[in-house]
């Protein structure tokens, strides 16, 4: 007999207690902020009330790790949007993440 939970387990990235803080902080301090700040508030909220219902915290550290990388691909995405190249080929990030589910 295994001593190990028959459920799936949370999600294996957990971020630290502060992390939605100084996230927060972070998109506040960008350029972005009037669109970025409400955004991941709305995100944010809907997955606190999720992680109510289900007990789980999987969808709070979804937000941070998803928030985390558009902070953190901001700069690139600028160059390249400077650059005038053309992304018509790509897809978007969202709707692979969706497809993960």
């Amino acid at each position: 007999m295994s001593a190990q939970p028959d459920h799936a387990s949370v999600a294996s990235y957990a971020p630290a207690p502060g992390a939605p803080a100084e996230l927060l902080a972070r998109l506040r301090a960008d350029k972005r902020a009037n669109t970025w700040v409400p955004a991941f508030e709305r995100a944010w909220a809907a997955a606190l009330e999720e992680s109510r219902r289900t007990f789980s915290l999987a969808g709070l550290y979804e937000v941070v790790q998803v928030w985390q990388a558009r902070v953190a691909s901001a700069p690139a995405v600028d160059a390249f949007l400077a650059s005038g190249r053309d992304d018509t080929g790509f897809v978007d990030l969202e709707e692979i993440r969706s497809r993960r589910r």
